[in-house]
This record gives C-alpha cells, sequence and structure tokens, in this order.
C-alpha cells in the first residue's frame, strides 16, 4: 500500500522541526555560527530584540546570512552570560504545516533564565523566517543594560 503523499510531506516537515530542534539548541549551547548558519535560508529573516542591543541602530530584523552571521558571530562572543542558560524542557510544538515553536521558559532547576519563545517558520527543511519573542525576566535585562549604557560617562 502506498504512503498519501500529504502524509509523507506532514512526515517529513516533523523530522525536519525535530532535526532543528535538536540542532538550533545544540548549535547554539556550542557557540556554532556555521552550524547554526546552515539551518537557515538563504534569504531568511530574523527579528529579535536582542539585534539593537548588539548593534546599535538596527532595527531588529535581519535579512538572510550576510546579516544574520554577524549577529551569531557577536552573541558568540558576549558569552558566557549567566542568565543564558540554554534549558528547556524538550518539548516542541507546531502546526503539522510550516510553523514550529519551543520555550525557554524562565524558570530553570538552577534559577531562573531568560526566558525565551522560539517561533519558526519552516520551508524545505530550512528555517525561513525566525522570531524570538522575550518575556519580562529577560525584558528587564534589555532594559536595564540600555539603561545602564545612557548612564555611562563620556
Amino acid at each position: 500500500m502506498d504512503t498519501p503523499p500529504q502524509r509523507s510531506l506532514r512526515d517529513g516537515f516533523l523530522a525536519d522541526c525535530e532535526r532543528i530542534h535538536r540542532e538550533w539548541d545544540a548549535y547554539a549551547r556550542s557557540l556554532d555560527t556555521d552550524g547554526l548558519i546552515a539551518l537557515y535560508a538563504q534569504d531568511a529573516i530574523l527579528e529579535t530584540p536582542l539585534v539593537p542591543a548588539i548593534f546599535e541602530g538596527r532595527s531588529g530584523v535581519l535579512s538572510g546570512h550576510h546579516e544574520i552571521r554577524p549577529f551569531f558571530e557577536e552573541g558568540a562572543r558576549r558569552r558566557p552570560n549567566e542568565l543564558v542558560r540554554w534549558y528547556r524542557t524538550g518539548n516542541w510544538l507546531t502546526d503539522g504545516k510550516r510553523v514550529l515553536m519551543w520555550e525557554y521558559p524562565r524558570q530553570a532547576p538552577d534559577g531562573n533564565q531568560i526566558e525565551l519563545l522560539e517561533v519558526m517558520e519552516i520551508e524545505h527543511g530550512l528555517i525561513q523566517h525566525h522570531r524570538i519573542y522575550w518575556g519580562w525576566f529577560g525584558v528587564n535585562q534589555l532594559t536595564q543594560n540600555a539603561v545602564s549604557k545612557v548612564k555611562r560617562p563620556g
């Protein structure tokens, strides 16, 4: 009996979600910029409030490998950060067609961490659009950092 085409497409998408969920976290933890960028389509979009915190004067939107790679490289240079613990439950969600989501919750076994919600649109096994949403604890850290930059003398 042949597998219906819709089912095999869905199964392929779910396998892509599982792989991206596993590999993105592993590459981010190990500061593997090449591994991370390989998960993104050439014309991918990344949106996060961390962009203007790292690159002053930029919006929170990066387009394409040529903009995303320097962001990952600079993020790797700025670690370690005691509030980035990379704790997650291992669970992920999908609509079964295009969207993959998972959370890094604030409450980690060893204390608070910056809480993030990763929302990715997947096409042809690659991240096409990635939005990172921050919770109150992480936003508070960004705000404190921005205020301290303004208050620094000369």
